[in-house]
């Protein structure tokens, strides 16, 4: 009869592999150093329609709705903002489309040297929200265009501006968006 040999309970066992892949799929390092991401309950489908890991940033307007800060409403209304200026294309970095190359060719194509009405609406919807908020050399305006449109951090923002030689603080800078986004969301009410 064999004889069995009692574990003893402080023995270690050999760790197990991951060989699903899961550990792997949080963010990385270099993506946690660029603000707050959360987990979502389940995968989400990326831009082709795939499954994709389930973490998302949290931008400044969530936060700030969260915090009680701004209604739902003026979040909306940021993110209108935001959707805008992304048609609009006023984003000051942009990538080469190389579909669009021109080789060989002197001058401008007639058919390609404004944008598209799409593009141009979009444009002129940014510059009147821009103007109800007080113009892009407002405090307001500001914020708008380099927080929502260029989504820069607040921070970032408060310390490259300044009015009268004074630097923005982050409490004054939270300020200037919170006024910015109700008279936002006053102008799309109308």
């Amino acid at each position: 009869m064999p004889r069995r040999i009692a574990k003893r309970p402080d023995a270690k066992r050999p760790e197990k592999r991951d060989t699903t892949g899961i550990a792997e799929l949080g963010p990385t390092p270099e993506r946690l150093q660029h603000g707050p991401i959360e987990v979502l309950p389940r995968a989400i489908a990326d831009s082709i329609g795939r499954l994709s890991r389930p973490y998302r940033a949290v931008d400044t307007l969530q936060i700030m709705e969260r915090r009680g800060t701004i209604t739902s409403a003026m979040r909306q209304a940021g993110e209108d903002f935001r959707t805008r200026f992304a048609v609009a294309q006023l984003d000051p970095l942009r990538a080469l489309d190389t579909a669009h190359l021109r080789i060989a060719e002197l001058g401008p194509r007639p058919d390609q040297t404004a944008p598209g009405p799409r593009i141009e609406a979009a444009r002129a919807t940014v510059w009147r929200a821009i103007q109800a908020v007080g113009g892009i050399a407002s405090p307001a305006g500001s914020c708008l265009w380099h927080v929502l449109g260029w989504q820069q951090s607040l921070k970032e923002w408060a310390i490259e501006q300044g009015w009268s030689d004074r630097r923005v603080s982050p409490e004054a800078a939270s300020g200037i968006l919170i006024a910015a986004l109700g008279a936002l969301e006053s102008h799309h009410m109308r």
